[in-house]
């Protein structure tokens, strides 16, 4: 292995939640998925991540899509808004990344 050079980086909760998964799923170290994704950027090719699954988001588009043609539920209005979500999803990316 070459002599490898010790940097320390700040990054957003939700990218140290994103990396530890990636990095589990992949089964290498977070700082390998790093090198890779610079590797990756500075010689200019797409990326370190796998494709896609074109299946699941097909699957996903089609849900989405009935519901959206199911049209409004008759005596019901929405009770969130797009703030709501957001707070909600960056607790739980704040929690995952403990």
């Amino acid at each position: 292995m070459s002599q490898m050079v010790r940097k320390q980086i700040y990054i957003e909760p939700h990218q140290q939640a994103l990396l530890k998964r990636l990095a589990e799923t992949l089964g290498v170290s977070e700082a390998e998925l790093i090198r890779r994704a610079i590797d990756e950027h500075l010689a200019g090719r797409q990326s370190v991540f796998p494709p896609p699954d074109t299946a699941a988001w097909e699957k996903a588009h089609r849900f989405m899509r009935a519901l959206h043609d199911r049209g409004p539920i008759e005596g019901k209005s929405r009770d969130w808004d797009r703030e709501d979500l957001y707070e909600e999803r960056l607790s739980r990316y704040e929690h995952h990344s403990d």
